[in-house]
């Protein structure tokens, strides 16, 4: 368990998830659904100076968390070029990233979006299954 000084505290923790309307920022999974729970997510990652703070607080579920970890930037696959992540907090994801036409996968339109895609693996196998199911019940895409 971490160091007190290192919790976030609960009600700041449901003021984040409230905000992201219980969905992952980055791969738009819901909680109601996720086999785990969910976490908090540094953008800017503590151990690089951020702050426990609402600005620098995002949703997220723990494939997402996990796969970011201290990233804060990654390689476009298109362009090669390094650029950040995905920030849902000075970013409009609409803006990064489009459903493909079945809805199962996330295409990044961006720099951005595609590094996003790439470095959290936001098509991996599990959430495209999740997606389709979801889909498939008419629960998916999140609105």
């Amino acid at each position: 368990m971490p160091p007190e000084s290192d919790r976030v505290p609960a009600s700041l923790r449901r003021k984040v998830a409230q905000r992201a309307q219980q969905l992952c920022e980055y791969c738009r999974c819901p909680e109601t659904f996720s086999p785990d729970s969910f976490t908090i997510d540094h953008i800017q990652p503590r151990q690089l100076g951020g702050a426990t703070t609402p600005e620098n607080l995002a949703w997220a579920c723990f494939g997402c968390n996990g796969r970011k970890f201290t990233k804060t930037v990654s390689i476009d696959p298109l362009t090669g070029e390094v650029v950040p992540l995905f920030n849902p907090r000075e970013q409009i994801w609409d803006e990064h990233f489009v459903w493909s036409e079945d809805t199962t996968r996330l295409i990044g339109r961006t720099s951005c979006g595609r590094a996003t895609v790439e470095a959290l693996t936001l098509n991996r196998a599990g959430v495209i299954n999740l997606r389709r199911l979801l889909a498939s019940a008419g629960l998916h895409p999140p609105k």
